[in-house]
Protein backbone atom coordinates (compact mmCIF):
# COMPACT_ATOMS: atom_id res chain seq x y z
CA UNK A 1 0.00 0.00 0.00
CA UNK A 2 1.35 3.40 -1.13
CA UNK A 3 1.59 5.93 1.64
CA UNK A 4 -1.35 8.10 -0.20
CA UNK A 5 -4.00 4.85 0.70
CA UNK A 6 -2.00 4.92 4.43
CA UNK A 7 -3.04 8.58 4.28
CA UNK A 8 -6.80 7.53 4.02
CA UNK A 9 -6.55 5.74 7.58
CA UNK A 10 -8.44 7.22 10.42
CA UNK A 11 -5.01 7.82 12.04
CA UNK A 12 -5.00 11.06 10.35
CA UNK A 13 -7.12 14.17 9.42
CA UNK A 14 -6.73 16.76 6.45
CA UNK A 15 -3.83 19.00 8.10
CA UNK A 16 -1.43 15.54 7.41
CA UNK A 17 -2.42 14.85 4.61
CA UNK A 18 -1.85 18.14 3.25
CA UNK A 19 2.01 18.03 4.93
CA UNK A 20 2.39 14.64 3.74
CA UNK A 21 2.09 15.85 0.32
CA UNK A 22 4.07 18.90 0.61
CA UNK A 23 6.84 17.27 1.35
CA UNK A 24 6.88 14.75 -1.22
CA UNK A 25 6.42 17.48 -3.68
CA UNK A 26 9.52 19.20 -2.37
CA UNK A 27 11.59 16.46 -2.15
CA UNK A 28 11.10 15.05 -5.88
CA UNK A 29 12.16 18.58 -6.91
CA UNK A 30 14.44 19.95 -4.65
CA UNK A 31 16.61 17.12 -3.26
CA UNK A 32 18.12 15.77 -6.16
CA UNK A 33 20.27 19.70 -6.54
CA UNK A 34 21.36 19.66 -3.03
CA UNK A 35 25.12 18.30 -2.51
CA UNK A 36 25.79 15.03 -1.84
CA UNK A 37 29.48 14.07 -1.89
CA UNK A 38 30.82 16.16 1.03
CA UNK A 39 28.55 14.71 3.97
CA UNK A 40 29.22 17.28 6.58
CA UNK A 41 27.90 20.13 3.29
CA UNK A 42 25.55 17.75 2.36
CA UNK A 43 24.11 17.78 6.05
CA UNK A 44 23.95 21.45 6.42
CA UNK A 45 22.12 22.35 3.09
CA UNK A 46 19.55 19.70 3.83
CA UNK A 47 18.86 21.52 7.22
CA UNK A 48 18.80 24.75 5.67
CA UNK A 49 16.55 24.00 2.77
CA UNK A 50 14.38 22.31 4.88
CA UNK A 51 14.12 24.71 7.10
CA UNK A 52 13.40 27.36 4.06
CA UNK A 53 11.29 24.98 3.14
CA UNK A 54 9.28 25.60 6.33
CA UNK A 55 9.11 21.74 7.15
CA UNK A 56 11.34 22.49 10.09
CA UNK A 57 8.63 23.94 12.33
CA UNK A 58 7.39 20.53 12.14
CA UNK A 59 10.03 19.96 15.53
CA UNK A 60 9.48 22.92 17.65
CA UNK A 61 6.01 24.16 19.60
CA UNK A 62 3.88 26.24 17.80
CA UNK A 63 4.69 29.31 20.07
CA UNK A 64 8.09 29.07 18.70
CA UNK A 65 7.58 28.95 14.91
CA UNK A 66 6.70 25.27 14.47
CA UNK A 67 3.34 24.04 13.25
CA UNK A 68 1.41 22.20 16.12
CA UNK A 69 0.86 23.93 20.17
CA UNK A 70 3.00 20.71 21.34
CA UNK A 71 4.98 18.71 18.96
CA UNK A 72 2.69 15.85 16.88
CA UNK A 73 4.58 12.52 15.99
CA UNK A 74 2.42 11.90 13.59
CA UNK A 75 3.63 15.10 11.55
CA UNK A 76 7.04 14.34 12.38
CA UNK A 77 6.52 10.42 11.14
CA UNK A 78 5.17 11.73 8.12
CA UNK A 79 8.08 13.68 7.38
CA UNK A 80 10.41 10.91 7.91
CA UNK A 81 9.00 8.42 5.99
CA UNK A 82 8.44 10.45 3.31
CA UNK A 83 11.84 12.17 3.33
CA UNK A 84 13.55 8.56 3.91
CA UNK A 85 11.59 7.33 0.34
CA UNK A 86 13.78 10.04 -1.30
CA UNK A 87 16.73 10.44 0.33
CA UNK A 88 18.82 9.27 3.72
CA UNK A 89 20.38 11.78 4.41
CA UNK A 90 17.57 14.30 4.68
CA UNK A 91 16.03 12.26 6.82
CA UNK A 92 18.47 12.26 9.24
CA UNK A 93 18.99 16.18 8.67
CA UNK A 94 15.13 16.46 9.75
CA UNK A 95 14.85 13.70 12.59
CA UNK A 96 18.42 15.09 14.17
CA UNK A 97 16.90 18.24 14.42
CA UNK A 98 13.73 16.92 16.36
CA UNK A 99 15.92 14.32 18.58
CA UNK A 100 17.98 17.77 19.12
CA UNK A 101 15.42 20.15 20.77
CA UNK A 102 12.85 17.53 21.78
CA UNK A 103 14.23 17.80 25.49
CA UNK A 104 14.39 21.57 24.82
CA UNK A 105 10.86 21.19 24.01
CA UNK A 106 9.64 19.02 26.73
CA UNK A 107 11.74 20.29 29.84
CA UNK A 108 13.26 23.26 28.96
CA UNK A 109 12.57 26.40 30.42
CA UNK A 110 11.12 29.33 28.52
CA UNK A 111 14.13 31.22 28.23
CA UNK A 112 16.09 28.16 26.72
CA UNK A 113 13.28 27.87 24.41
CA UNK A 114 13.37 30.61 23.15
CA UNK A 115 17.02 30.74 22.28
CA UNK A 116 17.45 27.32 20.97
CA UNK A 117 14.16 26.55 19.31
CA UNK A 118 13.64 29.54 16.50
CA UNK A 119 16.60 28.80 15.13
CA UNK A 120 16.16 25.18 14.69
CA UNK A 121 13.44 26.04 13.21
CA UNK A 122 13.83 27.98 10.54
CA UNK A 123 16.86 25.63 9.90
CA UNK A 124 19.32 28.71 10.57
CA UNK A 125 20.91 26.22 13.61
CA UNK A 126 21.74 22.37 13.56
CA UNK A 127 21.01 20.26 16.77
CA UNK A 128 22.47 17.31 18.50
CA UNK A 129 21.53 15.02 21.36
CA UNK A 130 24.48 13.55 23.14
CA UNK A 131 23.26 10.35 25.44
CA UNK A 132 25.56 7.37 24.05
CA UNK A 133 29.11 6.72 25.82
CA UNK A 134 31.59 4.18 24.37
CA UNK A 135 30.37 1.78 27.59
CA UNK A 136 27.28 3.25 28.19
CA UNK A 137 24.27 2.95 24.94
CA UNK A 138 21.05 1.68 25.45
CA UNK A 139 22.11 1.03 29.28
CA UNK A 140 21.31 4.88 30.55
CA UNK A 141 22.35 4.31 34.22
CA UNK A 142 25.55 3.17 33.04
CA UNK A 143 26.37 6.68 32.04
CA UNK A 144 30.09 7.72 33.47
CA UNK A 145 30.54 11.14 32.29
CA UNK A 146 30.11 13.20 35.43
CA UNK A 147 28.76 16.77 35.85
CA UNK A 148 30.34 18.23 39.57
CA UNK A 149 28.68 21.65 40.78
CA UNK A 150 31.10 24.37 40.55
CA UNK A 151 29.62 27.21 42.55
CA UNK A 152 26.01 27.55 43.20
CA UNK A 153 25.46 28.16 39.87
CA UNK A 154 27.05 26.05 37.49
CA UNK A 155 28.10 22.84 36.97
CA UNK A 156 31.69 21.39 35.33
CA UNK A 157 31.00 18.26 32.74
CA UNK A 158 33.76 16.10 32.10
CA UNK A 159 33.21 12.83 30.40
CA UNK A 160 33.45 11.33 26.84
CA UNK A 161 29.98 11.10 24.76
CA UNK A 162 30.47 8.84 21.41
CA UNK A 163 28.30 7.77 18.35
CA UNK A 164 26.55 11.63 18.52
CA UNK A 165 24.88 12.27 15.31
CA UNK A 166 25.47 15.68 14.15
CA UNK A 167 28.85 15.67 16.18
CA UNK A 168 30.97 18.21 14.68
CA UNK A 169 28.63 20.30 12.78
CA UNK A 170 25.84 20.11 15.51
CA UNK A 171 25.69 24.08 16.97
CA UNK A 172 24.66 23.14 20.17
CA UNK A 173 24.20 19.37 22.28
CA UNK A 174 21.65 18.04 24.71
CA UNK A 175 23.63 16.30 26.82
CA UNK A 176 23.74 13.40 29.74
CA UNK A 177 25.94 13.80 32.48
CA UNK A 178 25.39 11.81 36.14
CA UNK A 179 25.11 14.67 39.16
CA UNK A 180 24.59 11.82 41.56
CA UNK A 181 21.34 12.83 43.78
CA UNK A 182 21.29 8.61 43.55
CA UNK A 183 22.50 5.87 41.91
CA UNK A 184 21.85 4.51 38.76
CA UNK A 185 19.46 6.05 36.74
CA UNK A 186 17.96 8.39 39.21
CA UNK A 187 21.32 10.15 39.63
CA UNK A 188 21.58 11.72 35.53
CA UNK A 189 20.52 15.53 34.39
CA UNK A 190 20.39 17.09 31.25
CA UNK A 191 22.20 20.21 29.94
CA UNK A 192 21.97 22.24 26.92
CA UNK A 193 26.27 22.82 26.39
CA UNK A 194 26.65 25.15 22.84
CA UNK A 195 29.29 23.69 20.64
CA UNK A 196 31.86 26.54 21.02
CA UNK A 197 32.01 25.98 24.77
CA UNK A 198 35.89 26.11 26.51
CA UNK A 199 36.75 22.56 26.96
CA UNK A 200 34.39 20.33 24.44
CA UNK A 201 36.15 19.12 21.09
CA UNK A 202 35.43 16.89 18.87
CA UNK A 203 38.07 13.65 19.49
CA UNK A 204 37.31 11.75 16.34
CA UNK A 205 35.04 11.56 13.43
CA UNK A 206 33.52 8.34 12.91
CA UNK A 207 32.83 7.03 9.41
CA UNK A 208 29.83 4.53 8.99
CA UNK A 209 28.46 2.45 5.77
CA UNK A 210 25.97 4.45 5.40
CA UNK A 211 27.95 8.29 5.51
CA UNK A 212 25.97 10.55 8.44
CA UNK A 213 28.12 13.23 10.53
CA UNK A 214 28.99 11.01 13.75
CA UNK A 215 31.83 11.99 16.30
CA UNK A 216 33.12 11.31 19.49
CA UNK A 217 33.12 14.45 21.76
CA UNK A 218 35.25 15.23 24.72
CA UNK A 219 34.30 17.43 27.67
CA UNK A 220 36.96 18.43 30.09
CA UNK A 221 35.99 20.31 32.71
CA UNK A 222 33.00 22.24 30.50
CA UNK A 223 31.53 25.22 32.36
CA UNK A 224 27.65 25.07 32.48
CA UNK A 225 25.34 27.73 34.20
CA UNK A 226 22.72 25.26 36.22
CA UNK A 227 20.00 28.06 34.22
CA UNK A 228 20.87 25.64 30.92
CA UNK A 229 19.37 22.32 33.12
CA UNK A 230 16.49 20.21 31.39
CA UNK A 231 14.04 19.45 34.28
CA UNK A 232 14.98 19.24 37.92
CA UNK A 233 18.58 17.76 39.45
CA UNK A 234 18.60 13.91 38.99
CA UNK A 235 14.98 14.28 35.79
CA UNK A 236 17.80 13.28 33.26
CA UNK A 237 16.55 9.44 32.30
CA UNK A 238 13.34 10.92 32.64
CA UNK A 239 14.20 13.75 30.67
CA UNK A 240 15.96 10.99 28.27
CA UNK A 241 12.82 8.26 28.02
CA UNK A 242 10.14 11.05 27.74
CA UNK A 243 11.62 12.62 24.62
CA UNK A 244 12.40 9.08 22.99
CA UNK A 245 9.20 7.81 23.83
CA UNK A 246 8.11 10.46 20.77
CA UNK A 247 11.02 10.19 18.99
CA UNK A 248 11.31 6.37 18.75
CA UNK A 249 8.41 5.91 16.79
CA UNK A 250 9.88 8.12 13.70
CA UNK A 251 12.72 5.97 13.82
CA UNK A 252 10.19 3.16 12.74
CA UNK A 253 9.00 5.70 10.16
CA UNK A 254 12.01 6.17 8.73
CA UNK A 255 12.69 2.23 8.61
CA UNK A 256 9.39 2.38 7.07
CA UNK A 257 9.82 5.12 3.91
CA UNK A 258 13.04 2.87 3.13
CA UNK A 259 11.38 -0.05 3.11
CA UNK A 260 8.32 1.26 1.09
CA UNK A 261 11.13 2.83 -1.80
CA UNK A 262 12.98 -1.30 -1.43
CA UNK A 263 9.39 -2.46 -2.51
CA UNK A 264 8.56 0.08 -5.01
CA UNK A 265 11.73 -0.59 -6.41
CA UNK A 266 11.29 -4.55 -6.52
CA UNK A 267 8.08 -3.85 -8.25
CA UNK A 268 9.48 -1.95 -11.09
CA UNK A 269 12.37 -4.41 -11.48
CA UNK A 270 9.96 -7.06 -11.31
CA UNK A 271 7.71 -6.07 -14.00
CA UNK A 272 10.86 -5.15 -16.31
CA UNK A 273 13.43 -7.37 -15.89
CA UNK A 274 12.86 -10.25 -18.09
CA UNK A 275 14.27 -13.74 -17.53
CA UNK A 276 13.60 -17.41 -19.03
CA UNK A 277 11.32 -15.28 -21.82
CA UNK A 278 8.83 -13.45 -19.67
CA UNK A 279 8.89 -10.75 -16.83
CA UNK A 280 10.70 -11.72 -13.77
CA UNK A 281 7.14 -10.96 -12.06
CA UNK A 282 5.53 -13.78 -13.61
CA UNK A 283 7.50 -16.17 -11.53
CA UNK A 284 6.10 -17.30 -8.50
CA UNK A 285 9.21 -16.77 -5.89
CA UNK A 286 9.33 -13.08 -6.88
CA UNK A 287 5.52 -12.55 -6.51
CA UNK A 288 6.30 -14.37 -3.23
CA UNK A 289 8.80 -11.79 -2.47
CA UNK A 290 6.74 -9.08 -3.26
CA UNK A 291 3.41 -10.05 -1.74
CA UNK A 292 5.81 -10.79 1.75
CA UNK A 293 7.06 -7.08 1.54
CA UNK A 294 3.54 -6.01 0.69
CA UNK A 295 2.46 -7.09 4.05
CA UNK A 296 5.49 -6.17 6.12
CA UNK A 297 5.49 -2.71 5.20
CA UNK A 298 1.50 -2.69 5.85
CA UNK A 299 2.08 -4.19 9.16
CA UNK A 300 4.78 -1.84 9.91
CA UNK A 301 2.80 1.19 9.37
CA UNK A 302 -0.16 -0.26 11.53
CA UNK A 303 2.47 0.29 14.26
CA UNK A 304 4.07 3.15 13.44
CA UNK A 305 1.22 5.37 13.62
CA UNK A 306 -0.43 3.56 16.42
CA UNK A 307 1.47 4.50 18.46
CA UNK A 308 1.87 8.14 16.92
CA UNK A 309 -1.96 8.55 16.80
CA UNK A 310 -1.92 7.30 20.42
CA UNK A 311 0.71 9.85 22.01
CA UNK A 312 -0.82 12.72 20.08
CA UNK A 313 -4.34 11.79 21.54
CA UNK A 314 -2.67 12.26 24.86
CA UNK A 315 -1.26 9.09 26.58
CA UNK A 316 0.92 9.88 29.23
CA UNK A 317 3.71 7.01 27.98
CA UNK A 318 3.51 5.02 24.49
CA UNK A 319 6.47 2.98 25.82
CA UNK A 320 5.95 -0.21 24.67
CA UNK A 321 3.46 0.85 22.11
CA UNK A 322 6.62 3.23 20.54
CA UNK A 323 9.28 -0.09 21.20
CA UNK A 324 6.84 -2.51 19.20
CA UNK A 325 6.77 -0.03 15.97
CA UNK A 326 10.27 0.95 16.37
CA UNK A 327 11.41 -3.01 16.80
CA UNK A 328 9.15 -4.17 13.78
CA UNK A 329 9.47 -1.54 11.15
CA UNK A 330 13.03 -1.75 11.34
CA UNK A 331 13.70 -5.23 11.03
CA UNK A 332 10.77 -5.98 8.55
CA UNK A 333 12.59 -2.89 6.76
CA UNK A 334 15.48 -4.79 6.68
CA UNK A 335 13.81 -7.98 4.99
CA UNK A 336 11.95 -6.15 2.14
CA UNK A 337 15.76 -4.78 1.29
CA UNK A 338 17.02 -7.69 1.08
CA UNK A 339 14.80 -9.24 -0.79
CA UNK A 340 14.98 -5.90 -3.38
CA UNK A 341 18.97 -6.46 -3.47
CA UNK A 342 18.35 -10.49 -4.01
CA UNK A 343 15.99 -9.61 -7.14
CA UNK A 344 18.27 -7.55 -8.45
CA UNK A 345 21.04 -9.74 -8.29
CA UNK A 346 24.29 -8.44 -9.41
CA UNK A 347 22.64 -4.92 -9.51
CA UNK A 348 21.95 -4.84 -5.92
CA UNK A 349 25.43 -4.98 -4.65
CA UNK A 350 26.57 -2.08 -6.59
CA UNK A 351 27.46 1.03 -5.93
CA UNK A 352 25.23 3.61 -7.04
CA UNK A 353 21.93 1.51 -7.28
CA UNK A 354 19.07 2.49 -4.62
CA UNK A 355 18.39 -0.78 -2.88
CA UNK A 356 22.65 -1.00 -2.51
CA UNK A 357 22.11 2.16 -0.92
CA UNK A 358 19.21 1.36 1.22
CA UNK A 359 20.45 -1.37 2.43
CA UNK A 360 23.81 0.43 3.88
CA UNK A 361 20.83 2.94 5.54
CA UNK A 362 18.37 0.72 6.93
CA UNK A 363 21.24 -0.99 9.10
CA UNK A 364 21.77 1.11 11.61
CA UNK A 365 18.35 1.74 12.25
CA UNK A 366 18.43 -1.50 14.32
CA UNK A 367 20.94 -0.27 16.52
CA UNK A 368 20.39 3.42 17.65
CA UNK A 369 17.57 4.59 20.03
CA UNK A 370 17.47 1.29 21.53
CA UNK A 371 18.81 -1.68 19.50
CA UNK A 372 16.16 -4.51 18.84
CA UNK A 373 17.09 -6.48 21.85
CA UNK A 374 16.80 -3.78 24.10
CA UNK A 375 13.12 -3.23 22.74
CA UNK A 376 12.29 -6.62 23.44
CA UNK A 377 13.09 -6.29 26.66
CA UNK A 378 10.87 -2.80 26.91
CA UNK A 379 8.33 -5.11 25.77
CA UNK A 380 8.14 -7.43 27.64
CA UNK A 381 8.91 -5.91 30.79
CA UNK A 382 5.46 -3.78 29.83
CA UNK A 383 3.46 -6.72 29.59
CA UNK A 384 4.63 -8.22 32.79
CA UNK A 385 4.41 -5.01 34.44
CA UNK A 386 0.80 -5.00 33.29
CA UNK A 387 -0.18 -8.19 33.84
CA UNK A 388 -3.15 -9.03 35.76
CA UNK A 389 -3.54 -10.04 39.52
CA UNK A 390 -3.93 -14.07 39.71
CA UNK A 391 -7.88 -14.81 40.07
CA UNK A 392 -8.23 -16.22 43.43
CA UNK A 393 -8.40 -20.12 44.06
CA UNK A 394 -11.74 -21.43 44.29
CA UNK A 395 -12.85 -22.25 46.96
CA UNK A 396 -13.05 -25.98 47.64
Amino acid sequence: MPLAETLMWPFFDDGHRRFAGEVSRWARTSLPALPHDDVDAACRARVRALGEAGFLKAVVPATFGGLHERLDVRTLCLARETLAFHDGLADFSFAMQGLGTGSISLFGSDALKRRYLPPVGEGRAIAAFALSEPEAGSDVAALATTAIADGDAHVRISGRKTWISNGGIADHYVVFARTGEAPGARGLSAFVVDADAPGLSVRERIETIAPHPLATLQFDQVRVPLSARLGGSGEGFKVAMATLDIFRSTVGAAALGFARRALSEMIERAATRHLFGAPLGDLQLPQAAIADSATEVDAAALLVYRAAYAKDRGAARVTREAAMAKMFATESAQRVIDRAVQLFGGLGVTRGVKVEELYREIRALRIYEGATEVQKIVIARDMLRKRPPPRAAAAE
